[in-house]
């Protein structure tokens, strides 16, 4: 999908689903509007293998682009995520409601479609919302992309954020550096050399005494 498209819908649902037909009337008047491109409906008593393929546990299931919505979903709802598809606002809340769930690999699977999408890491970096458990999250998708290049692009927004005044943050981006770990954050590792802060020093002498340069 080009970023002036509009974005395709995927509805899963059943014959006896009593929010499946209001989500079906408000995806169709999407459909007529032009909000979504293409939508496609299945019946999952009959294909029952397309809500196990995607770990569906009940109906309606809605894709709308890189969004999934399980369960009723206001009208509003489902129009914002349809125009939403190109918006950091409305992918960052989303995002953030996903790792609160601890449902970060539907971002890393989106990634590997949509390489772009890592940025938002970045990003959600910076919400006040971003708690402990937030920043684990963020910290857990760098590990599982190390070494495939996915989390790479990151690198100069991570660099950026190790100039804030705030302590903790700069933390977090020399940690999130370190979990990148390729050749290109070197020179921001011997930047951390010189922080007022003792653990983010640590961290950066650590990375360096274990990946000395050829």
């Amino acid at each position: 999908m080009n970023e002036n498209s509009a974005p395709d819908a995927l509805l899963l649902m059943t014959g006896g689903c009593p929010h499946c037909p209001a989500a079906l009337q408000a995806l169709t008047v999407l459909l007529k509007e032009g909000a979504i491109g293409r939508l496609q409906v299945i019946n999952v008593a009959v294909h029952i293998e397309e809500a196990e393929a995607r770990g569906v546990q009940s109906v309606p299931w809605i894709r709308i682009g890189p969004f999934e919505v399980e369960g009723a979903a206001t009208p509003g709802k489902l129009r914002e995520l349809a125009q939403g598809v190109n918006d950091d606002k409305i992918f960052d809340a989303w995002l953030l409601d996903l790792l609160k769930a601890g449902k970060r690999q539907k971002f890393e699977a989106l990634v590997k479609q949509e390489p772009q999408r890592i940025h938002a890491l970045a990003r959600m970096m910076k919400n006040p919302e971003a708690s402990m458990a937030i920043r684990l999250g963020i910290g857990a998708i760098l590990e599982e992309f190390q070494g495939t290049g996915y989390s790479e692009p990151l690198v100069a927004e991570l660099a950026e954020l190790l100039a804030s005044d705030d302590r903790l943050l700069r933390a977090d981006a020399c940690h999130f550096l370190t979990l990148i770990g390729t050749e290109a954050i070197r020179p921001h590792m011997l930047a951390c050399m010189d922080d007022a802060d003792p653990e983010i020093r640590e961290m950066a002498e650590e990375w360096l005494a274990e990946n000395l340069a050829v």
